[in-house]
């Protein structure tokens, strides 16, 4: 009986917090369809509006290839965002968690000439670690990991610089593009690109390759992790009451530690996802801003509530939104309308709790009197009772 309970209220919190979140997407786009208006009311729905809900499929089939290669590493920044959420950790670094793995990725590809998949090992392995090094600071010294994370990003964005730059006579750096060089024009980097399996062919695109699928499998792989394995179930603990975690014996030190290492990893691994599918290439020259993919991640979180599952769809809805902004008119509208609505449906969801209060009660209102008010089953008789009888 307990157990059915357990389930249908698990339900029911579910449903409630996937129609929030469907709640905050349609306010955030009636909002943006407002500021077209105000902008340029005669071109507001069909150059406007339209393009932006069509996202990808404005341009399909290479529109969809695009919002799928910018889709990979937005599960991943999304899940480290999620999995530190969910063991009570706010990772504000998985921008500079994301730039130390782009740097792992294209060192083993340009100058180790390394197979993909080894490559993006270097990728989570660098990531992991630039995630560690705030978690240390947090288990040992109790210093808020926000902090020491912010720093850690500006500081991995202008070691990955140098060391890619180096006065414009790195071996990693073209001069001529300013930017990496690039994997795909040259056919002794092949080994080092992310296979595609026909995808780009199907898209016609040259960067749409398997990293979709492999960013869905890590994100159900983390589900797994932290529902269904002690080592989850004791991140989670600790995430919640540092003090009751170790009363019960769990090393809430090596927990933070590894929690956000973890987080670091997928965010390093999202970037060896996005660079070893020549999506894009490094320039070390625009040193005055963060990816914006590691930022993104936290929106991507948000909006799934933490849930690893959820991280899936909401970067693709981010990237189907992202790209659709991108076919906006210039000639009517700035691009960046799209991150208007994406901000203004994250703002949203901050109030996500409110909602899912208000769609609970409106929903399951009745259900739950019946609950309360259902008379207690009777108990069972005993032998004994029986047998008096």
């Amino acid at each position: 009986m307990n157990k059915k309970k357990l389930s249908h209220s698990s339900l029911n919190s579910s449903i409630t917090s996937v129609l929030a979140a469907l709640l905050c997407i349609l306010i955030g786009l009636v909002v943006g369809f407002l500021v077209l208006l105000a902008i340029n009311p005669a071109h507001a729905w069909g150059d406007g509006f339209v393009r932006i809900l069509k996202g990808g499929f404005h341009d399909a089939p290479y529109g969809v290839g695009k919002e799928l290669a910018n889709a990979a590493p937005l599960i991943m920044t999304g899940l480290s965002v999620a999995f530190a959420f969910k063991t009570g950790l706010f990772n504000i670094g998985a921008a500079g968690q994301y730039t130390l793995g782009a740097y792992g990725a294209l060192y083993c590809a340009i100058m180790l000439k390394l197979p993909w998949f080894v490559c993006l090992i270097a990728a989570t392995i660098l990531g992991g670690i630039w995630g560690a090094i705030p978690g240390f600071f947090k288990a040992y010294f109790n210093i808020n990991e926000v902090i020491t994370s912010i720093m850690f990003n500006w500081i991995g964005l202008y070691l990955v610089n140098e060391l890619i730059y180096q006065n414009g006579t790195g071996p990693m750096y073209d001069v001529r593009n300013t930017r990496t060089m690039n994997l795909s024009k040259n056919a002794d980097y092949a080994q080092s690109i992310i296979p595609d399996f026909g995808l780009n062919k199907l898209f016609q695109t040259n960067s749409t390759t398997i990293a979709i699928f492999l960013a869905a499998a890590v994100a159900v792989l983390i589900w797994v992790v932290l529902n269904k394995t002690t080592f989850g179930y004791e991140l989670k603990a600790v995430g919640l009451n540092k003090s009751a975690a170790r009363y019960a014996g769990i090393n809430e030190k090596k927990n933070i530690i590894l929690s956000m290492a973890i987080a670091g990893a997928l965010a390093g691994f999202g970037a060896g996802l996005y660079y070893l599918s020549n999506v894009s290439q490094w320039n070390p020259l625009n040193s005055t801003s963060l990816p914006t993919m590691g930022f993104n991640g936290i929106s991507v979180a948000l909006l799934a509530s933490s849930n690893p599952i959820g991280t899936i769809f909401s970067a693709i809805f981010i990237s189907h939104i992202s790209v659709g902004g991108s076919f906006l008119s210039t000639k009517y509208y700035p691009t960046e309308i799209s991150d208007l609505i994406s901000g203004i449906i994250i703002y949203l969801c901050a109030f996500s709790m409110l909602f899912r209060g208000k769609i609970h009660a409106l929903l399951f209102k009745n259900a739950d009197k019946t609950n309360v008010n259902a008379e207690p089953a009777a108990p069972a008789k005993s032998a004994t009772e029986k047998e008096g009888k």
